[in-house]
């Protein structure tokens, strides 16, 4: 069990990829329905489909990319766990990520005493959200890399819920309504620490901004 949630296996996917099932969280949620009765195969299908966006997400959450992966293991273990449990009451990826949140904040709540991590830490342990370009130069690429590091610093700097919020909205392209489903409030909260965010990270980025 312990290696499950760290394995990229893919699995045949005819049986539930129809017609009448053709949207990913269709898919998700047959695949968890079969996880349900015990159904390995469809578990690690689950794990393959979603562990890179959980990963990135808990990497961007912490700061650096460190812990992610046995965080992310976690994740997925405790979704094994829920499996019995499962009723469809919103969509695959709400219920994925509230496990992934609770998670987060408990690590992030270990932490709060500990020592921040450095610029340097932080660009070392990046996820590539900056792709490397044969045409770039390497001036433009490390002001590029240097522009990226800020960005997630003062992202990490930002209030836990803030921060959550603008990682799913702006990295997974996550609906308001399913942003504020995971954190448990409401859509106009989300929309509020958004904007706070946003406002926060552009004093924080001004520096950059005006160059």
């Amino acid at each position: 069990m312990s290696n499950t949630a760290t394995q990229s296996i893919t699995y045949p996917m005819s049986d539930i990829d129809t017609p009448d099932s053709h949207s990913d969280d269709a898919i998700d949620v047959a695949l968890m329905m079969r996880v349900k009765t015990g159904d390995h195969a469809a578990f690690q299908e689950l794990i393959e489909r979603h562990q890179n966006m959980i990963i990135g997400t808990v990497a961007k959450m912490l700061g650096n990319a460190s812990d992610a992966q046995d965080i992310a293991q976690q994740v997925f273990i405790r979704l094994w766990k829920a499996a019995p449990r499962y009723k469809r009451k919103a969509k695959f990826t709400t219920f994925l990520f509230t496990i992934t949140r609770n998670l987060v904040f408990n690590e992030s709540k270990k932490r709060s005493r500990r020592k921040t991590y450095s610029l340097e830490e932080r660009q070392e342990n990046n996820y590539g959200q900056i792709a490397a370009e044969a045409s770039r130069s390497p001036d433009a690429e490390a002001l590029q890399t240097e522009l990226q590091a800020v960005v997630d610093e003062a992202i990490n700097a930002l209030p836990e819920k803030q921060r959550m919020a603008v990682i799913l909205r702006r990295y997974e392209n996550m609906p308001y309504e399913e942003i504020a489903d995971v954190l448990d409030t409401s859509v106009s909260a989300i929309k509020s620490h958004i904007f706070r965010a946003r406002t926060e990270l552009r004093e924080s980025l001004s520096h950059y901004l005006e160059k």
